[in-house]
């Protein structure tokens, strides 16, 4: 069987957050499929093990200015940006009761203003490339959690400025597309399933609740359908909420 050609070769891909679980596994993904990979994040010494052209920036993407360094310098390296891929978020539980308003602010910060600011400095190049931008989002938005206002919020807005980016960039020919993980096995998701009294429990149960073969997505998977979207292969999808979940956020979860 032949293998299916993505015709991501040589394509730009600026990801951030791409040091670890769901970024590194698209960073791996992409560079397998022959693109140049940018990768923004806070912990370069943790990059992610990949062959081909990976180009790492130091930085921290809540910060205006390095989202708008990331674009400039990803110009510079490779010329151009052919698909941005927003990444970087933390289920900081800012409740309603118990958080701030500065809590809640900060949260936005850290889930969604860069996902803006990211897309507004690479806007001019994904124009010319006619490119594409990939949020991902996650199943809270959808199911909600509790106890996570911040997360909640951003997280829905950025299934809410998925669409509307998808009507404005339609006459330039952009196209924008959201992820939606639920369970995923990342260092991430380990660390929040460590702060339960029973850990062991507290996964066994999730993992009960997931239809589709009752266990966990990878960030393998996540990424296969990541790469598929921002290549030519989706040229005509856009403005989609993509589940990858194994039926997580709409089966019935009392199926057995």
């Amino acid at each position: 069987m032949n293998q299916v050609d993505l015709q991501l070769r040589d394509k730009v891909i600026l990801i951030t957050g791409g040091s670890r679980g769901i970024g590194a596994a698209i960073v791996r993904a992409a560079a397998a499929e022959g693109a140049a990979c940018v990768v923004v994040d806070r912990s370069p010494e943790s990059a992610p093990i990949a062959d081909g052209r990976i180009h790492l920036i130091h930085g921290d993407v809540t910060e205006p200015a390095i989202c708008e360094r990331a674009v400039s310098e990803t110009i510079a390296t490779f010329g151009r940006i052919d698909a941005l891929v927003n990444n970087v978020g933390v289920n900081d539980r800012v409740t309603l009761a118990d958080g701030t308003p500065e809590q809640f602010v900060l949260s936005h910060q850290r889930n969604l203003f860069h996902y803006f600011n990211a897309a507004h400095y690479a806007l001019p190049s994904l124009k010319q490339s006619r490119g594409s931008i990939l949020n991902i989002a996650s199943k809270v938005a959808i199911t909600g959690q509790g106890g996570t206002s911040g997360y909640v919020s951003a997280k829905g807005a950025i299934l809410s400025l998925t669409r509307e980016w998808a009507v404005e960039l339609l006459p330039d020919q952009v196209r924008v597309n959201a992820l939606v993980p639920a369970e995923v096995d990342t260092p991430l998701y380990q660390q929040w399933v460590s702060t339960f009294p029973d850990p062991a429990a507290k996964l066994t149960s999730i993992v009960a609740k997931i239809p589709f073969g009752k266990r966990m997505t990878t960030p393998d998977e996540i990424a296969a359908m990541a790469v598929f979207l921002i290549s030519a292969k989706a040229s005509h999808i856009t403005g989609q909420h993509v589940f990858v979940d194994g039926g997580y956020t709409h089966l019935d979860r009392a199926i057995s």
